[in-house]
């Protein structure tokens, strides 16, 4: 018996659910049509683009650079002891002051009348001293003969003492009267500078308010306000180079001098004043400067920051191997940091490639391809397929 392919019957709804036949070719096609979904490729595993930076280690200390400005390391607020119309203000911001110079003025009315009264009271009580004293005496010399009694000579010698007493308090009320006229005037007590001004003349001021701000001129500082990270990071007693930012040749050398022991609550900063040794005359007060600090050197590679990402809530960043070009995350220790770079202390050795743009897209496995022609400089050979461009 020959078998042959004939054609094969199919029932159909259409027309009354009868059968139709297929040609023979139509069913040795439907077993080919079938492999076809089972054998179809797969899409290629997606090449990222990132750039890396292949890690050495450090050689030295960093050397960090601040901004700050020159202020005087004493200031003084000049101040009346007594309260008063401020008549006169000889002075203004700006002007040089030198020892013993007066300053202001106090309406001095008010303290010449007490003066005045003060010595009136201190004469009136010098004559009645002069009357006891010499009362005094006529009792001693009646006593030693025998014409007065015992009784009057001792009142004689209480009367002296009271009226000594009175004289005494006196020409202590005429010296206070004496001092208060005096300080209607206000006298610098150092050669300096006036920074500040804080009453006009015709202003009744109080004791103790400030008229002049004076800027002494024993000596120089440098502030700035560092941040904690580099304040824990300097070295103890370092020596600081500072320079005029608008002109770098103006430069001076000082030592830290203060350092605050709170942090400012908005900045998080703390301040600190570095005292300049002989600065130049053209570092004025108020001058921007610029301060260069050399940190002693330590272990560990630095990185840019953006290299930087986290792994299980910890500091990773991402290696490429040299050879294949897909990337792992590895853990890292972070020893110092700042917006610009991160210093790790451990996790990474010499050699190593890091990716440091493209991190947020990147997954373990992932094939990268390096950009900028960085290739070669990482050691990747092109056989690996880097494109360099």
């Amino acid at each position: 018996m020959r078998n042959s392919v004939g054609p094969l019957a199919i029932r159909t709804s259409a027309g009354g659910g009868g059968w139709r036949a297929l040609p023979a070719a139509a069913l040795l096609a439907l077993p080919l049509l079938g492999g076809c979904g089972d054998d179809a490729p797969s899409a290629a595993p997606e090449v990222r683009p990132v750039r890396v930076v292949t890690v050495e280690p450090r050689t030295g200390g960093d050397v960090v650079s601040l901004t700050g400005t020159v202020e005087a390391q004493t200031e003084v607020n000049l101040a009346f002891r007594i309260d008063g119309r401020l008549t006169e203000r000889l002075v203004n911001v700006g002007d040089r002051v030198t020892p013993g110079q007066v300053v202001a003025r106090l309406d001095r009315q008010n303290e010449e009348n007490s003066l005045r009264a003060a010595g009136a009271q201190l004469n009136a009580a010098r004559g009645q001293l002069v009357e006891a004293r010499n009362n005094y005496q006529r009792q001693r010399d009646l006593l030693q003969t025998g014409f007065t009694t015992r009784v009057r000579y001792d009142q004689a010698v209480q009367t002296l003492q009271t009226i000594q007493a009175q004289v005494d308090a006196a020409q202590a009320q005429a010296n206070i009267a004496e001092n208060r006229l005096g300080y209607t005037g206000l006298h610098a007590d150092s050669a300096g500078t006036v920074t500040a001004r804080g009453a006009e003349p015709g202003e009744v001021v109080q004791a103790g308010r400030m008229i002049l701000q004076v800027a002494r001129d024993d000596g120089r500082d440098a502030v700035f306000d560092v941040p904690p990270t580099l304040k824990d990071a300097a070295p103890a007693d370092p020596m600081i180079e500072v320079q005029l930012t608008m002109d770098p040749a103006v430069r001076a050398v000082g030592r830290v001098r203060e350092v605050s022991p709170r942090a400012d609550p908005v900045t998080g900063t703390f301040r600190v004043r570095v005292g300049l040794a002989d600065p130049p005359a053209a570092m004025r007060l108020g001058s921007t400067v610029t301060g260069r600090l050399e940190l002693d050197g330590s272990a560990g590679i630095a990185v840019p920051a953006s290299a930087l990402t986290r792994a299980q809530g910890q500091p990773a960043v991402w290696i490429v191997d040299p050879q294949s070009q897909v990337v792992a995350l590895r853990p890292v220790e972070v020893v110092r940091f700042d917006p610009a770079r991160v210093v790790i202390g451990q996790g990474l050795v010499a050699g190593d490639v890091v990716v440091t743009a493209g991190v947020q897209a990147l997954r373990p496995g992932q094939k990268v391809r390096l950009l900028g022609g960085q290739a070669a400089a990482a050691g990747i050979p092109r056989a690996a397929g880097a494109t360099a461009r």
